[in-house]
């Protein structure tokens, strides 16, 4: 029986620990744009051309003949 003074403080003070760091989440905007991070996934990444038209239409040849 002497096991409940200390759990029931420790279950108290865990369980205030988590709502306080869900109110601190809450005021903080984690949790307002819940549609964006599951919609991302569906669509590609874009891939950036780095390169130029002219930079690939003739190669240049710096040896001399």
């Amino acid at each position: 029986m002497s096991v409940i003074y200390i759990l029931l403080p420790l279950a108290l003070i865990f369980s205030a620990t988590a709502v306080g760091v869900f109110i601190w989440a809450t005021q903080n905007g984690q949790f307002d744009d819940l549609d964006t991070p599951g919609m991302r996934i569906l669509f590609d990444d874009e891939e950036h051309n780095t390169k130029t038209p002219t930079d690939t239409d003739t190669p240049t040849d710096t040896t001399s003949k």
